[in-house]
């Protein structure tokens, strides 16, 4: 496998033996590929292995505390280096990085995650907020927490972001309330916000591209 990885790279292997291969530096003995292959069943995409919750993989046969923190350290240091990629730069000329980045962190999680993005004067993103995470299909978010914690950072604009576990990223009504009423409070404070994403496995939609904004 390491050679087929200097040959090929990545793309030279199937996603349940990238797990495989991985899975080798918590199971020194053993055949780690029957593990792999279960978590790519259970969890249905190999992002969907990486959102998982502790419990959840250790749920899934041969998996044990070794095996969990193999792959959120894989995961962290994957995020890592895809925040990289963002934080600190303006965000219209690093868009696609962004999608990259927010994909990455959001779209497979199998629970609503509400998040926000605070930029400054030049439109360069300064802090990437989780506001609220709740169940398969809701997050409560409350207005006046995110005015604070832009107000906190001294943000000038931001990017509001949650995901659709379901895969659909289509935006419901509530969604289009709350963005109308985040814009409403933030007004008068001369805080802009420049579009709402939703993330999801089928893709990204934006407010603004949408006319909603």
């Amino acid at each position: 496998m390491r050679a087929r990885m200097a040959e090929g790279g990545g793309d030279a292997f199937l996603d349940y033996e990238l797990l495989e291969y991985l899975l080798t530096f918590a199971h020194r003995q053993g055949d780690t590929k029957p593990i792999a292959k279960r978590l790519i069943e259970e969890f249905g995409t190999f992002g969907g292995v990486f959102a998982a919750s502790d419990d959840e993989l250790l749920r899934v046969k041969g998996m044990g505390a070794q095996s969990v923190a193999a792959i959120r350290f894989v995961n962290a240091a994957a995020l890592r280096l895809l925040r990289g990629k963002v934080m600190g730069r303006q965000m219209l000329s690093s868009w696609s990085a962004v999608e990259d980045y927010l994909r990455a962190a959001m779209a497979h999680r199998p629970r609503e995650q509400f998040r926000v993005l605070l930029l400054d004067t030049k439109n360069v993103l300064i802090r990437d907020v989780v506001m609220t995470e709740g169940t398969v299909n809701q997050a409560a978010v409350h207005i006046r927490e995110v005015v604070k914690i832009a107000l906190d950072a001294s943000a000038s604009a931001l990017i509001l972001v949650h995901n659709h576990p379901s895969g659909d990223a289509s935006p419901s009504r509530d969604d289009i309330e709350l963005t109308k009423q985040i814009m409403a409070a933030c007004r008068p404070l001369n805080i802009l916000v420049h579009d709402h994403l939703i993330v999801a496995k089928d893709g990204n939609v934006s407010f603004k591209a949408q006319g909603l904004i």
